[in-house]
């Protein structure tokens, strides 16, 4: 960092103390939320920048305020790069996340109460993709699919005949908890045979594939949505690439639909982001998250977990704890006060409520960037086995604790702000 919120030390000590806080928590735990990154600090003093001072509605060159050019010329090349990243048509990177994205996406295309097919929550989906509680699922009129039951799985049989019986509008594939690969070009056959637009929604997996490390729903997709700060590892936000043809209804429906202002500072963030990604070392980064996520994966078999599907092809693996005998909430406790953190997640068909589940997911995109590689996962393992062993014993979390703040203190980042 260029400096250690000297200025902010002195404007609110308060926030300050709290930022050198989240600082520590994030050096000096290990982190395995699927859904979460350590970005470069090149992305950080982008989205830190005095960008966040101009307001530029509307899209480059043809703004509703003044003095836009610089900032025009940086959503440009945020747009260029993720063009040239994932060969896309068009691409809108002003959406503040990937919740508005796909808002946009279904305002853009449909009409209230037209019919999404969306993968279930309980199967790994995400709200946004039709549940009753979203927006997606209050507005339109929302049919889930599921994996198959053994095989925890995509039936693409079950999926087509779910589509000939209800003749979604729209049909969404991705997930924010599917350790599998997505076969975007058979989403593309069952959209094409009941006349539906197929949304691929990559947040998770977007990193993979800018790395050609994961099939492409370019191709296939008329719509691809994601998020900025996942896998990609840029800052929180969210972008859309469309075909050509839809261009005009995207951007229309992001401003003035239903957006005001874009986060410039945020913008310029998402072309530092881009740039990164472009990189072989990029490439690089995202096969070794590949690589650990495999041996987690094979190492927790050995060590007697149930991994949801059997394993994983991705970043995420899911942890199905029914033969342990203990919630995803128990287990996302205990771990966490060992200095691992988890976020407990439903499993297909679960039984148990959202907030207390019978899974946990964990990723390795954070260990990745910090340079973590396959003997660590292995050592990983053994901590994550140790504490889920021996749930309700807290001299068992405060040894496995001393373990993972060793193995943290060798891969430290954000060291000014410790």
């Amino acid at each position: 960092m260029r400096n250690k919120l000297e200025n902010l030390k002195k404007v609110d000590p308060e926030i300050a103390e709290l930022i050198h806080q989240e600082a520590r928590n994030e050096v000096y735990n290990l982190n395995m939320i699927a859904s979460e990154n350590m970005v470069s600090e090149a992305v950080l003093e982008a989205q830190g920048c005095l960008m966040t001072n101009k307001y530029a509605e509307g899209y480059p060159y043809k703004r509703y305020y003044g003095g836009c050019s610089f900032v025009d010329r940086a959503e440009e090349l945020a747009i260029l790069r993720a063009k040239e990243l994932f060969g896309a048509e068009h691409v809108n990177v002003q959406p503040h996340s990937g919740s508005q994205a796909n808002m946009a996406v279904y305002m853009a295309m449909l009409k209230p109460g037209d019919k999404i097919m969306g993968l279930s929550l309980c199967c790994g989906g995400h709200l946004t993709h039709g549940s009753k509680v979203n927006f997606s699922g209050i507005v339109y009129d929302a049919i889930a699919y599921k994996v198959n039951r053994q095989t925890q799985v995509f039936d693409f049989d079950e999926l087509l005949k779910i589509a000939r019986e209800h003749r979604p509008k729209m049909i969404v594939c991705g997930a924010s908890a599917y350790p599998r690969t997505i076969e975007f070009d058979k989403f593309r056959q069952i959209a094409s045979e009941v006349g539906a637009y197929l949304l691929a929604d990559i947040a998770h997996i977007a990193g993979l594939i800018a790395a050609k490390l994961h099939p492409d729903p370019i191709p296939y997709c008329d719509f691809v949505t994601t998020t900025t700060h996942k896998t990609l590892k840029g800052p929180r936000g969210g972008m859309i690439m469309c075909k050509k043809e839809y261009a005009n209804l995207i951007d229309k429906t992001i401003f003035p639909g239903i957006q005001g202002g874009p986060l410039m500072h945020i913008i310029a963030a998402k072309a530092v982001c881009f740039k990164e990604a472009l990189t072989d070392e990029f490439r690089k980064y995202q096969a070794q998250i590949l690589l650990n996520t495999k041996v987690l994966a094979s190492e927790l078999i050995k060590h007697g977990f149930n991994l949801v599907s059997g394993g994983t092809d991705t970043h995420l693996l899911l942890i199905d704890l029914n033969s342990k005998g203990i919630t995803g909430q128990e287990a996302e406790k205990a771990l966490e006060k060992a200095g691992i953190i988890v976020n407990k997640n439903t499993i297909p068909f679960d039984t148990k409520t959202p907030m207390v589940t019978s899974g946990i997911r964990l990723g390795t995109p954070t260990f990745t960037a910090r340079g973590m590689k396959e003997e660590h996962l292995q050592q990983v393992a053994c901590f994550i086995a140790e504490v889920l062993n021996n749930i309700g014993k807290e001299e068992v979390y405060a040894q496995v604790r001393v373990k993972t703040k060793e193995l943290c203190s060798k891969f430290l980042m954000y060291e000014d702000l410790l």
